[in-house]
C-alpha cells in the first residue's frame, strides 16, 4: 500500500476494501423455511464491532440502503417486523446471535405473494446502528419457502407440557405417585431430540430466563452456564421430517418424581443442542473465529414448566376440551316423567357455574336455574313436573338441556 501525502485521498479501490473488511457478515446467509407454519433459525453475525443491533424486518424485495451500507427492505413489500417477545438475540464481544422466529402471519403473506406471481423467496433484514455518527449497516438473510421438511433447520415451534388428566395445580399426598405427564411438541426439519427431565426441589432458587430456553438458543459460550437441577430421566428420540408435525414426548417415570417432602416442585424440560447441517453457523465465514456452531432444536421462546405441590390441598384441573366431558346422566333424553324429577350430570372441571334449562320439544324454554360450582344434581319445582293425573293419566314428556 503506498503512502498518501497530506491533502490527497485514498484510491476508491482502497476505500472499498476497507469497507468490506469492516462490514457485518452473517451465517447462514440463506435458509429454507416452512411455507405453512412458523419457522425458527439460529443466525450468527460477525464483525459487529461497536455497532448496535436495531430493528429487523421481513420483506419481499430489498433496495440499496444508500447512503448507508448494504441493502434494506423495500417499504412497499414489508411483510412484518420481528416481535419484541421473540427477540432472544444476544451479544458477546464482536459476535451477535439472532433467533429469527418467523411468525405464521409473515409466512402467509410471503406465500400469498408467491401465489400472486412473486418469487418463492423473501428476506430478513437486520439493521446495525452506528452510534458514533458513521454509516449504519444492513445485513440480509434469504428465506426460501419449502414444505418444512428435511431441508428446514431443526427447530421447536411450540411446546406444551401437561399431566394426564391435565391439572392447572396438582396436589398430591406425601409419598404418593404422580400421574403420567407428556410434552406435545411441534417442530420443523428433522433431527434427534436430546435432553433430560429435571425437577426444582422446594426451597431451591427458581430457574432464570436463560435456564428455560433450549441450549441451542444461547451463545456457545453461555451454553455450559445453564443451571442444573435434580435429574430425573434422559431422552434421545429421532423426529422424522414432516413439516410442522407434532410429536408426543413421554414424560419421566412417575415413580421417579420426588414426593417425600412437602412443598412446591417444578418439572423442567431441558433440550440440548444437536447437530443440524441446515442450521449450522460457520464462525470463519463471519470472522468470529473457527469452527461450526450447531443449533439443532433451537426455539424462539422459553420452554414451559409444570408445577405440582406435595401436601394437603385440592387439585385444580384444567378445563377439558373434550365435547363429551359435560353430559347429562339422568334422566335419559326423551324419558317419560312422573310426579318427581331430578336431573344429574357429570362435573365439568373448570366450570364456574352450571345453567340447567328445561325446554319443550319445540325448543321453548320453560324454566332455568343457575347452580354453583361442584353441583351435580338439581330438582326443579313441582310446577314443572305435573303429576300423572294432571297429565290426563299419561306421563308428561320433559327434555333437559345442560350448559356451563
Amino acid at each position: 500500500m503506498r503512502c498518501l501525502t497530506p491533502g490527497l485521498f485514498a484510491a476508491p479501490s482502497l476505500l472499498l476494501s476497507l469497507t468490506l473488511q469492516a462490514q457485518v457478515r452473517v451465517s447462514p446467509t440463506g435458509v429454507s423455511v416452512n411455507a405453512m407454519a412458523a419457522t425458527t433459525v439460529f443466525l450468527t453475525f460477525g464483525a459487529v464491532g461497536s455497532l448496535v443491533p436495531a430493528e429487523a424486518f421481513w420483506c419481499g424485495e430489498t433496495i440499496p440502503a444508500t447512503p448507508h451500507i448494504g441493502r434494506r427492505c423495500d417499504p412497499a413489500t414489508l411483510f412484518g417486523q420481528l416481535p419484541a417477545r421473540n427477540n432472544l438475540s444476544r451479544a458477546s464481544g464482536d459476535v451477535f446471535t439472532d433467533i429469527m422466529s418467523i411468525p405464521p402471519s409473515v409466512v402467509r403473506r410471503a406465500y400469498q405473494a408467491a401465489v400472486d406471481g412473486a418469487t418463492s423467496t423473501f428476506f430478513y433484514v437486520r439493521r446495525f446502528r452506528n452510534l458514533s455518527g458513521g454509516l449504519d449497516q444492513f445485513v440480509v438473510v434469504t428465506c426460501r419457502l419449502t414444505g418444512g421438511g428435511a431441508r428446514v433447520p431443526f427447530a421447536l415451534t411450540d411446546v406444551q407440557i401437561a399431566f394426564d388428566p391435565s391439572a392447572q395445580v396438582l396436589f398430591v399426598a406425601p409419598g404418593a405417585t404422580l400421574p403420567r405427564l407428556a410434552a406435545a411438541i411441534q417442530y420443523n426439519g428433522t433431527g434427534r431430540l436430546v435432553g433430560r427431565w429435571e425437577v426444582v426441589l422446594p426451597g431451591e432458587e427458581p430457574p432464570g430466563s436463560s435456564d428455560l430456553v433450549t441450549e441451542a438458543t444461547l451463545l456457545p459460550a453461555e451454553r455450559a452456564n445453564q443451571r442444573r437441577f435434580t435429574p430425573i430421566e434422559r431422552f434421545n428420540v429421532f423426529l422424522p421430517p414432516n413439516g410442522g408435525a407434532r410429536f408426543a414426548l413421554p414424560g419421566p417415570d412417575p415413580a421417579k418424581l420426588p414426593t417425600a417432602a412437602e412443598g412446591s416442585y417444578l418439572i423442567l424440560l431441558r433440550v440440548e443442542a444437536t447437530d443440524d447441517r441446515e442450521g449450522d453457523s460457520d464462525l470463519a465465514a463471519v470472522g468470529a473465529g473457527t469452527g461450526i456452531v450447531h443449533s439443532g432444536a433451537v426455539a424462539g421462546f422459553p420452554l414451559p414448566t409444570l408445577r405440582y405441590v406435595v401436601g394437603s390441598g385440592e387439585s385444580v384441573l384444567a378445563a377439558s376440551t373434550s365435547p363429551r366431558a359435560l353430559r347429562l346422566v339422568s334422566p335419559d333424553d326423551g324419558a317419560k316423567i312422573d310426579s318427581t324429577l331430578t336431573v344429574s350430570w357429570l362435573p365439568e372441571w373448570g366450570a364456574a357455574f352450571y345453567r340447567v334449562e328445561f325446554t319443550t320439544g319445540g325448543g321453548t324454554v320453560l324454566f332455568e336455574a343457575i347452580m354453583r360450582q361442584g353441583s351435580t344434581r338439581y330438582a326443579p319445582p313441582p310446577a314443572l313436573t305435573p303429576a300423572r293425573q294432571r297429565a290426563g293419566g299419561h306421563a308428561a314428556l320433559a327434555r333437559g338441556r345442560l350448559g356451563c
